[in-house]
């Protein structure tokens, strides 16, 4: 399969659910950020999963079709886990979906016939490229969304003595 708009926005879409599942998972805080973090992170999953159903090779669904159809299950049982607090539900269905993205990529990106590995030996600027477009706009979000803290005023000597 050629590279068409189709699958450019699904590859751009798993590298960024791939880039931000880490950062979700690994932050200690489960805050704002961490809400829209997982709202992007969600869309882009949706996203690779309904639009790998047009993308099929000779005509035929594979098993990774499958784990697409998994996957919008899963990410809606943690959604709707979160809504409910029910954050031990929520946890393992994000980071099973995580899971399942990883080993969809792993596929996509190893076996030579795939596109991901042609493009790497026919145009790999293109490839550094895209990878680096996604992590410096995943930063620039983390970075628009991390909360800042703080910091107190520090108090002078003489605002002190006359207290």
């Amino acid at each position: 399969m050629d590279w068409n708009p189709l699958l450019v926005t699904h590859v751009v879409a798993a590298l960024y659910a791939l880039v931000i599942g880490p950062v979700n998972i690994f932050r200690r805080r489960r805050d704002r950020t961490h809400r829209a973090l997982g709202v992007v992170w969600a869309g882009a999953m949706y996203y690779v999963c309904v639009s790998s159903f047009w993308i099929v090779t000779d005509g035929h669904y594979s098993w990774l079709h499958g784990l697409s159809a998994f996957t919008i299950l899963t990410v809606t049982v943690g959604i709707l886990a979160a809504a409910r607090g029910n954050v031990r539900a929520h946890r393992g269905n994000m980071i099973g979906s995580y899971l399942g993205l990883l080993a969809a990529f792993g596929f996509a990106a190893t076996v030579p016939s795939r596109a991901i590995p042609r493009l790497l030996v026919t145009d790999p600027l293109t490839a550094l490229l895209a990878a680096t477009f996604v992590l410096g706009s995943v930063a620039v979000l983390y970075l628009t969304l991390k909360p800042r803290r703080r910091r107190r005023r520090p108090t002078l000597r003489f605002e002190r003595a006359s207290s």
